[in-house]
């Protein structure tokens, strides 16, 4: 039995009701979705075992008790402080609708996250991860070439690996070497490539055809049974051809997301830019990346430097 299975009455159907907010209203993902819900069955199962049983008993004192929680059973203070954005999230929603009179979650503080920097690859090992997969793509047939597209369109333009699965073939614009995205929340954005992504895409779609069956549809990228293809098997692309660059950190898609924006920036792009292209909603997370180039300038000059 789950724990939203042993909520109070009034705990599940406002949840419900939450969940659809999410799907419907905000047009989440449904791994988002998840996340909210798991968050707030912890948050409302730690009310009840404290006695409460109506939105009432959600105050500011429940909210830090249920925190303290998960700092004592050793959470992570980034997860902690994920936790803490969803009940705020929640309690601004249950303001917004009448079921609240005012808003605990405004009061709430949560530890600051550490920032994890990323691991990234070099521009060497970078360029030598998309060339090689398309030297080899023509010998490897169809999945080849997919794999070689996949590579140079995550490199060239840093979007999500769901975005990316997500794609249509309309999303293509050749004329001007720009695909259309839909990122979180279903907001659209559009991010160009480059002469190496388009030739790769070009290939790709001739090859496409040999793969496609009747329920292929629109979709860009496809998997060995034509079907759309899956986030784990692009994840199993990245990590495969990664393994055989000499050196080259173990990544995943998101890897060359970071790796990308990274590029970017030692090029001489700036934030603003950087920003819109991964189609960040804040600035802040975008600033992360400074820190990445900081860091590496720095281990640069301390390995090269006499008197570092």
């Amino acid at each position: 039995m789950t724990e939203s299975e042993l909520l109070p009455e009034a705990y599940a159907a406002v949840l419900a009701d939450f969940e659809r907010h999410l799907a419907v209203e905000r047009d989440l993902t449904p791994h988002t979705v998840r996340a909210y819900l798991g968050d707030l069955d912890s948050l409302l199962g730690h009310v009840a075992r404290l006695g409460g049983d109506s939105l009432d008993d959600l105050d500011l004192r429940a909210l830090r008790s249920w925190l303290a929680k998960q700092q004592t059973l050793g959470k992570a203070r980034t997860t902690i402080a994920r936790r803490a954005t969803s009940a705020r999230v929640f309690t601004a929603w249950l303001l917004r609708t009448g079921r609240i009179t005012a808003d605990p979650g405004a009061r709430l503080a949560s530890p600051k996250a550490h920032r994890v920097l990323p691991e990234v690859l070099r521009q060497d090992e970078a360029i030598a991860l998309v060339e090689t997969a398309t030297a080899t793509a023509a010998e490897e047939g169809p999945m080849g070439v997919r794999d070689a597209a996949i590579l140079e369109l995550l490199y060239a333009t840093g979007i999500r690996v769901g975005e990316l699965c997500g794609l249509d073939i309309d999303d293509l614009d050749f004329d001007r070497n720009v695909v259309r995205v839909f990122g979180k929340g279903r907001k659209e954005r559009t991010v160009p490539f480059g002469q190496p992504a388009s030739a790769a895409l070009r290939r790709w779609i001739a090859e496409r055809s040999s793969i496609a069956r009747a329920g292929s549809g629109a979709a860009l990228f496809l998997g060995a049974r034509g079907g759309r293809v899956d986030q784990r098997v692009v994840r199993q692309v990245v990590h495969d051809r990664v393994s055989s660059v000499p050196g080259a950190p173990d990544i995943a898609p998101h890897g060359l997301r970071h790796t990308a924006a990274t590029h970017l920036l030692e090029g001489g792009a700036d934030l603003r830019t950087v920003q819109e292209l991964l189609g960040h909603a804040s600035m802040a997370t975008t600033q992360v990346y400074t820190h990445i180039s900081n860091d590496r300038l720095r281990t640069a000059y301390q390995q090269a430097h006499p008197r570092a």
